[in-house]
């Protein structure tokens, strides 16, 4: 496309801060590119009708972009880029002005009309959390270079670097020298224990390896015992987060490197004896599929 002029281009854009016309109703910001293209009257009508109703604006036509919350004029800005049928869609951190609860909301919704107009969408964003919930295929980049490219399982679960693994989602990253290389599993010794990984590395004995361990693989028991063998190690809490549905421990191991564990609440402690808070004595754990073997 490079010797077509971007107005003539098959694309369309969504920009961050929306840029409604706010002279204009809803139902008038949406036709406007359709009025610049000079299609029919009665065909503007219909696609304008269609395409509100596809995102649940019907209702709101008549109204101007004062008049509607955040989460409306996103949609009437989605509504607008997707009248025009582009056959690619760039949207700029398109939920960026929505608080936490609605963007959350708003980034199924959005996913969801993705799918019933079968438009490629291109989605820039710092959200990581948003770039896996929206996508089918992301692209990690750093200093204007890919990194890895891949379903958002393959990214958060089989990360190919620790730039990669530390940058979608949290991640524990520390190093260890693998002493055993078989074709169905593999050893690495680190500082604090013994990490054995239940499946085939393309590794060498001897060579120096990252290992990385997400939050939330991790189990977290109260003890006073030391922990012994594979994939665990003794350590203390040094802090503690509570954020409803998911609390976050920080823990001392016992080479003093703090590890980030995370745990759902899923019972309701009916007195403080159940809670683990700070300086309690924990032993760590995870499955042997849980660690992620790193070159770089």
């Amino acid at each position: 496309m490079a010797d077509v002029p971007a107005y003539e281009r098959p694309t369309n854009m969504m920009f961050q801060s929306y840029a409604l016309f706010p002279h204009m109703t809803v139902e008038k910001n949406v036709a406007f590119g359709l009025e610049q293209d000079h299609v029919p009257k009665l065909d503007i009508a219909d696609r304008v009708h269609d395409i509100l109703k596809l995102v649940e604006l019907e209702d709101f036509k008549k109204r101007k972009p004062k008049q509607l919350s955040g989460g409306q004029r996103q949609r009437v800005a989605l509504a607008r880029a997707l009248v025009k049928r582009p056959k690619l869609l760039l949207l700029d951190e398109p939920l960026a002005a929505l608080d936490k609860k609605l963007r959350k909301q708003t980034q199924f919704e959005l996913a969801n009309i993705q799918d019933k107009v079968g438009v490629t969408f291109i989605v820039v964003t710092h959200d990581q959390e948003e770039a896996m919930t929206l996508s089918s295929r992301m692209a990690v980049m750093d200093a204007g270079r890919f990194k890895q490219i891949g379903t958002p399982t393959e990214i958060y679960e089989f990360p190919e670097s620790r730039f990669v693994a530390d940058f979608i989602g949290s991640a524990n990253i520390f190093e260890g020298r693998v002493t055993e290389d078989g074709a169905d599993h593999v050893r690495v010794e680190t500082e604090f224990c013994e990490v054995y990984i239940d499946h085939g590395h393309s590794v060498k004995a001897g060579s120096k390896i990252w290992v990385a361990l997400r939050p939330e693989k991790i189990r977290l028991e109260k003890s006073d015992t030391i922990a012994e063998g594979a994939n665990q190690t003794a350590a203390v809490i040094d802090d503690v987060g509570y954020l409803g549905e998911t609390s976050i421990y920080k823990v001392r191991l016992p080479n003093g490197e703090i590890f980030d564990v995370t745990q759902p609440n899923q019972s309701r402690p009916t007195h403080a004896a159940q809670r683990l808070t700070w300086e309690d004595k924990v032993n760590i754990s995870w499955d042997p599929s849980s660690a992620m073997l790193l070159h770089s």
